[in-house]
């Protein structure tokens, strides 16, 4: 057995006294901080499977698409975002989904879509790409009030000329031509030179009578 003199005695009896006293609270603090770390690598490994899971799907939507494969393209999306809705392939599918939706036909789920595509969105790129897509569905729908409102969305200063284009088409068919040739104007001076769709928006302007 061990012998101590009162010195080391002394401390070997505050340590005890300390941990009788703070031993649990310390326990409790190790155990929160173990389960934390777990939780994160629990989480990342979740995060990792999930992101796994939807490039699975996602990669079916494409090869559905390479092959003009409807059914296979409808459903991938589905699976994909009904299981993985908080990847950014959730939202890519729900875009392609739409378009698809709104080819045949079937505008109000077209809308639906890309409403949860906008909203579920982390990407402000991929919510700005849902916003113009929304935006040009109402438009053919006819709802041009809605279609404003779309576009009166704060967005990345890139997609500036796509949302005066679309603005300019909805002022335009409101019977606002004055409106309308200004949007497409503002929108032509904020597109690259080289920008095939500059050609587009100067048609428009030709039309109006206002191309410079």
């Amino acid at each position: 057995m061990a012998h101590f003199d009162l010195e080391q005695q002394e401390q070997i009896d505050a340590i005890k006294t300390w941990w009788e006293r703070y031993g649990n609270a310390i326990t409790i603090v190790v155990v929160v901080v173990a389960l934390g770390v777990t939780a994160m690598s629990g989480w990342r490994w979740h995060q990792n499977r999930q992101a796994d899971g939807a490039s699975v799907l996602y990669l079916a939507i494409q090869e559905g698409l390479q092959g003009n494969n409807q059914t296979r393209v409808r459903e991938a999306a589905a699976q994909l975002i009904d299981k993985f809705p908080g990847t950014g392939y959730a939202v890519l599918a729900a875009l392609i989904a739409a378009r698809m939706d709104f080819d045949a036909g079937d505008s109000k789920t077209a809308r639906t879509r890309l409403e949860w595509a906008i909203a579920n969105a982390k990407q402000d790129e991929f919510r700005d790409l849902a916003r113009l897509r929304l935006a040009a569905v109402l438009i053919d729908d006819r709802d041009l009030v809605a279609a404003l409102r779309v576009l009166d969305a704060k967005h990345g200063n890139a997609f500036d000329a796509l949302f005066l284009d679309l603005r300019g088409d909805v002022l335009f068919a409101q019977g606002d031509t004055n409106a309308a040739r200004n949007a497409y104007q503002s929108a032509f001076d904020k597109l690259d030179e080289k920008s095939p769709y500059r050609d587009l928006v100067r048609l428009k302007l030709d039309a109006l009578g206002e191309a410079r």
